[in-house]
């Protein structure tokens, strides 16, 4: 067979081949791919985060890895305060505003259920707090059927209010429901951006490089280990700071209920715990930690300069802060409160904070951490690779 015949058999077959299909960008999406392609003929902030040297590996720039660069974003603002095409320049480069646009619509599209992706649009500062407070009047309708919503006959005992396997019952479903919800997303989304990161399978090295950003927020320190502009463009680790107040102090609040369920079931130790036991221990400084870094988070919200971010996802970002707040606010007056008549209201008003918190995790800000994670994660698959061809030898 002759080369022109070969050739026209290839081009019959691609003519009979189904149309490829090229998924067509949103509005926000294509405002990413329009400012990476301006950021990589620039290059200047290559050494601020993890989404600059990422985005060198690129020349376009798909649905997949816009994905991916919005979920590395840690939107701390250095970049903005740094380019010369940032607003009111007429290229209009502001990247923290266009991945942070992405990444609230990343959280609804690998949603699961898929229908309960449109959660994210509603999911505000007035949803969590009339779901506390729905929830809260809820349990506080039960205690009084039993007569035990206010005075001393608990004797300081909350199981004798609600008893243990009704507990359970009520938060095991919600909670387990949460963390398969959130554990289908981010499949989804590691499924479609693995493609678009080498397709290499994480290792250990990998793996060790990412939990050390994750669990010491790196990309937070601006650059330059001097942390994210301010409101007033000076340089402060606060941010930094309040959510590594925040995340501890929720994994020390997880551990207390985590010991505690070992003491209960493993050892027949019920509650409620007195200090200096382990789990008393736990949730007293998780909770103190927790209320420090939700104060603050709150705050820096607040006065968060207004080129940064996506103003739209404030509601989102409020009602999670002010769950958190309440959760731990509300478990703390709880140890303080056990021996007062009290104690039955405040029982329900904390099961009532997290039962609203743990309904809303896959649905809320808390999306947040675990795909950004995950980004993360392939980022440190994809750097061990070598550079595509025709971008230059590693």
């Amino acid at each position: 067979m002759s080369t022109l015949e070969a050739l026209a058999r290839e081009a019959a077959a691609l003519a009979d081949a189904p149309p490829r299909v090229i998924p067509i960008l949103s509005a926000s999406e294509a405002e990413v791919d329009r400012q990476m392609h301006i950021c990589n003929a620039c290059r200047y902030c290559e050494g601020f985060c993890a989404v600059f040297p990422a985005m060198t590996r690129r020349l376009e720039f798909g649905r997949a890895d816009i994905h991916y660069l919005a979920n590395l974003c840690h939107n701390c603002g250095a970049c903005l305060h740094a380019c010369q095409y940032a607003p009111p320049h007429e290229f209009a480069v502001n990247v923290p505003q266009a991945m942070a646009e992405v990444r609230g619509q990343t959280y609804a599209d690998y949603a699961w259920p898929p229908a309960l992706g449109a959660l994210y649009r509603r999911n505000g500062l007035t949803l969590s707090l009339a779901l506390v407070a729905a929830l809260t009047l809820f349990l506080v309708l039960g205690a009084a059927k039993t007569g035990s919503l206010w005075g001393s006959a608990a004797g300081g005992n909350f199981y004798r209010i609600f008893p243990h396997n009704l507990l359970v019952g009520m938060f095991a479903p919600v909670f387990l429901f949460a963390a398969l919800a959130l554990a289908m997303g981010v499949r989804r989304f590691w499924r479609d951006v693995t493609p678009a990161t080498g397709s290499a399978p994480a290792n250990a090295p990998a793996a060790a490089e990412a939990a050390d950003a994750v669990l010491r927020l790196k990309y937070l320190d601006g650059g330059h280990g001097e942390g994210c502009p301010s409101e007033d463009d000076a340089y402060t680790l606060a941010r930094r700071r309040f959510h590594h107040f925040t995340f501890y102090g929720f994994m020390l609040c997880f551990a207390a209920t985590s010991v505690a369920t070992l003491y209960h079931y493993a050892f027949g130790w019920p509650a409620p715990y007195a200090l200096p036991s382990l789990p008393k221990l736990l949730g007293v400084v998780g909770g103190l930690s927790l209320m420090v870094g939700t104060a603050g988070l709150w705050r820096l919200n607040l006065r968060r300069h207004p080129l940064h971010g996506d103003a739209k996802q404030k509601p989102m970002d409020r009602g999670f802060i002010a769950l958190l707040f309440l959760t731990s606010a509300s478990g703390l007056a709880l140890w303080l409160g056990r021996g007062t008549p009290a104690l039955a209201l405040l029982l329900c008003l904390h099961l009532g904070a997290v039962m609203a918190l743990f309904a809303t995790l896959p649905y809320g800000k808390f999306a947040h951490g675990v795909f950004r994670s995950a980004a993360l994660l392939r980022h440190a698959v994809e750097k061990r690779l070598p550079n595509p061809v025709g971008l230059g030898a590693d």
